[in-house]
């Protein structure tokens, strides 16, 4: 592993354990050359996905462009990291277990609305704005409005989540 600090490729494993949800291992590194301590994470990858955007073009699925996506979504909210990588987690399994490759990118965003439904209701409306291209501040009111709603019938059944 090439050190982020020196580019040195010696880098030794001081650790290494499972993350909680025992989905991939953290092991904690040193650079011999600069001193210089970083993190990797090693995960289990099932098949190369690919991202079908609206316009046709075809792209590498980008775990980290996820993260990041949420990172921004979450952003200045109290929500426990590892519950977000659970999530990212739960998407990935998801993608990967349907048995196609080439995954649309519209699939990818409501896998994640989904999860950011029950994480963080305001992180969920701010990814909905991007992802559904809010135009007018009603449409922020229609969103919310569907979420009072949901909440006061309690659970979604399977059948209101797509799911049969």
């Amino acid at each position: 592993m090439r050190c982020p600090y020196c580019g040195s490729l010696e880098t030794q494993v001081k650790d290494s354990r499972p993350t909680e949800d025992a989905s991939s291992i953290r092991r904690r590194r040193v650079c011999p050359d600069c001193g210089g301590r970083f993190t990797t994470f090693e995960r289990v990858q099932l098949r190369e996905l690919t991202v079908v955007k609206k316009s046709g073009r075809r792209v590498p699925f980008d775990r980290e462009k996820l993260m990041r996506s949420l990172e921004i979504a979450l952003r200045k909210r109290s929500v426990d990291p590892e519950r977000v990588e659970r999530m990212v987690n739960g998407v990935v399994r998801q993608l990967e277990s349907q048995g196609d490759s080439e995954i649309p990118s519209d699939r990818i965003g409501e896998l994640v609305m989904e999860g950011l439904r029950s994480l963080d209701s305001v992180a969920y409306v701010r990814f909905a704005s991007v992802y559904r291209n809010f135009g007018e501040a009603r449409d922020f009111g229609v969103l919310v409005d569907e979420l009072a709603s949901d909440d006061d019938e309690g659970p979604r059944s399977a059948s209101a989540t797509g799911d049969t």
